[in-house]
C-alpha cells in the first residue's frame, strides 16, 4: 500500500509540474488566462478598447470573461465569448483571443454579431434601438498579411462609397505588430509571458496574480487540468466512434466482396443506421 502510495504521488507531482509549466508559459493569447485577467476589470477592459478604438472617452459599466450565449434553436451552435463588455451607452463589446487563424474566420465575425443582435431587442420594441456592436478579434497572426496593425471592416454602398452605418463594428488587431505606439504596446503585453516585460500595469497586475500567487496560480491550475481531463474525454470519445465506423465500413465491405450485393443492399442487409451511412461510404471509397 505505501508502496502504491508512493507512486500515486510521484504521478501527482509530475502531473503537477507539467500543468506549472503551461501555466507558466501562458500570454494573454491564450484565452483562458485572458478572460480571467478582464473578467470584472473594469479598468483593464476600459483601456483595451480605448486603445484599439483611438478613443478615450469609453467607460465600461459591466464585463465579464467567458460568457456563453445560447443558440435559441434546438442543436443550434452556442458561443463563448472570451470578453463580453457594455459601456454607459449600452454599446456591446465582443473581444476573441486567436492563436489559430482557423479560429478566426471571417465568417466567424458575422456569427458572433448575430448572436449578439439577437439578444438586444424584446418583443415590440423598433429595431433602430438595437445598440452598436463591436466584434474584435485580437490574433497571433496578421489576419490579412498587409503589416496593419489593426483593419476596421465596415459597410459601404458600393454605388456611391458612403458608410452605410448599421451599428455593426468589425474589427483584427495584428498581433505580429511591432510598433512603439500604444497598440504596438498592447501587443506586446499579449505576447508576454512575464509580467516584470509589460507595459500596462493594469494588465500586468493581472497576468502577475494568475500565473504568480499561490492563489492565482491554482486557479489556473485547476482550469487547465480540467480542460486536459475534457480533451480526453473528447478524444477517447472520438476514437471510439473511428473505431466504430471502422468495423462497420469493414463488414459492409466483406459482405459485398461475398455475396455481390450493392451498397445499398449490404447497409439495409446489416441494418446500418442513415446516419452512418455517409461515413462509411466516405471509409470505402479512400
Amino acid at each position: 500500500m505505501k508502496k502504491k502510495a508512493r507512486i500515486k504521488s510521484v504521478c501527482q507531482s509530475r502531473q503537477n509540474t507539467e500543468i506549472s509549466k503551461i501555466v507558466n508559459d501562458m500570454t494573454l493569447f491564450d484565452d483562458d488566462l485572458m478572460s480571467k485577467v478582464f473578467d470584472k476589470n473594469i479598468e483593464a477592459a476600459e483601456l483595451l478598447l480605448n486603445i484599439i478604438l483611438e478613443r478615450s472617452d469609453i467607460r465600461v459599466i459591466s464585463v465579464k470573461g467567458q460568457e456563453e450565449f445560447r443558440n435559441p434553436y434546438p442543436k443550434g451552435r452556442n458561443i463563448r465569448l472570451d470578453i463580453h463588455a457594455i459601456d454607459g451607452n449600452g454599446t456591446e463589446f465582443d473581444v476573441e483571443v486567436q492563436r489559430n487563424p482557423k479560429g478566426s474566420h471571417i465568417r466567424r465575425a458575422r456569427f458572433h454579431s448575430s448572436m449578439m443582435d439577437t439578444r438586444m431587442l424584446k418583443e415590440k420594441q423598433e429595431f433602430k434601438e438595437i445598440k452598436d456592436t463591436y466584434i474584435i478579434f485580437i490574433c497571433q497572426h496578421d489576419m490579412f498579411k498587409q503589416n496593419k496593425p489593426i483593419y476596421h471592416i465596415d459597410r459601404i454602398i458600393r454605388e456611391t462609397g458612403d458608410l452605410y452605418d448599421d451599428g455593426v463594428h468589425i474589427i483584427y488587431v495584428n498581433g505580429n505588430y511591432l510598433g512603439d505606439d500604444d497598440i504596438g504596446k498592447l501587443v506586446h503585453d499579449f505576447n508576454c509571458k512575464k509580467s516584470n516585460e509589460m507595459h500596462y500595469k493594469v494588465l500586468a497586475d493581472g497576468v502577475k496574480h494568475f500565473k504568480e500567487t499561490e492563489k492565482g496560480s491554482g486557479i489556473m491550475c485547476e482550469s487547465v487540468e480540467r480542460y486536459a481531463k475534457k480533451y480526453a474525454k473528447k478524444e477517447s470519445q472520438k476514437s471510439a466512434e473511428i473505431s466504430r465506423i471502422n468495423t462497420l465500413a469493414q463488414s459492409v465491405k466483406m459482405l459485398m466482396k461475398n455475396t455481390s450485393v450493392s451498397l445499398d443492399q449490404a447497409f439495409n442487409n446489416l441494418g446500418i443506421a442513415e446516419v452512418d451511412r455517409t461515413e462509411i461510404t466516405k471509409q470505402l471509397q479512400k
